[in-house]
């Protein structure tokens, strides 16, 4: 048998073995950096008319991802320096339309019993940009690898369709808070504008207008520690993740006036 050729290995210096090292190295650390990332794929709710995401079908739901809720402690103008609290997400389209998403991002403590609605802070998203995205140039947010929007600008454009077979086509958003209570431990974050789905249900006494309720994602949380050392490291998810019908402040139209291609109807 004909030895091998010194020469054909020659490429293969010290040098280039450490290269190949630190490169499959840098897989592993790309792949480590995002441990706490979790995807909620589209899930039937009791209140359901229709099949989701079917054909032709009424109501559709975009899939979620997203990371645990972070700290970032910044100066506010008018407001002072704030332990701000925010969500990085990203929402993929499986379904056969493109899809406007139009979120409200609701913190509700189930400790201290307190009611958050996320904020447009461009002081604090740019912060998030430069620690989610180091490519972006934080005054630009169409700039970077994420292009990372607030709940106003990424509801400008329609979500496109991912197309099977290939990687999907994300957007990504970040929903951001200044005034979590430091005193809670337990919530839950309500993300609303991931479906079309809406139902109306009777009046709750004394109340006598109806109850419009929206196809909504719940996602609950732990936070370890207390209200004067806050880490991002101590909040974590508590699974499962569970897609409910949640009262929204919608007005009903007047009877016969309603889009044929809603998915609502009453109970």
């Amino acid at each position: 048998m004909k030895k091998p050729d010194a020469e054909q290995y020659r490429w293969f210096t010290w040098p280039t073995f450490l290269a190949l090292i630190i490169a499959f190295s840098m897989v592993g650390l790309v792949i480590a950096q995002n441990p706490n990332e979790r995807t909620v794929k589209p899930g039937p709710s009791p209140q359901d008319k229709d099949e989701i995401n079917k054909k032709d079908g009424k109501i559709w739901v975009l899939d979620f991802k997203f990371k645990d809720p972070r700290l970032v402690k910044v100066d506010i103008p008018g407001r002072g320096q704030k332990v701000c609290w925010y969500l990085w997400y990203q929402v993929i389209n499986n379904t056969d339309k493109p899809r406007r998403f139009v979120p409200d991002f609701e913190i509700r403590t189930t400790d201290t019993n307190t009611v958050h609605k996320d904020q447009i802070l461009p002081k604090v998203q740019k912060a998030v940009i430069r620690l989610e995205d180091p490519t972006a140039d934080p005054d630009d947010s169409d700039s970077g690898f994420y292009k990372i929007k607030n709940s106003v600008t990424i509801a400008k454009e329609e979500i496109p369709p991912s197309q099977p077979g290939v990687p999907p086509k994300t957007v990504t958003g970040v929903a951001i808070w200044d005034d979590v209570d430091p005193d809670a431990n337990r919530f839950s974050i309500f993300i609303t504008g991931l479906s079309n789905g809406w139902a109306v249900t009777d009046p709750i006494p004394p109340d006598i207008e109806p109850v419009v309720r929206r196809k909504t994602l719940q996602v609950n949380f732990k936070r370890l520690g207390d209200k004067f050392n806050q880490k991002s490291g101590e909040i974590q998810f508590i699974p499962p993740a569970s897609w409910i019908y949640r009262a929204a402040t919608v007005k009903i139209p007047p009877l016969g006036i309603a889009n044929k291609d809603d998915a609502g109807k009453k109970e």
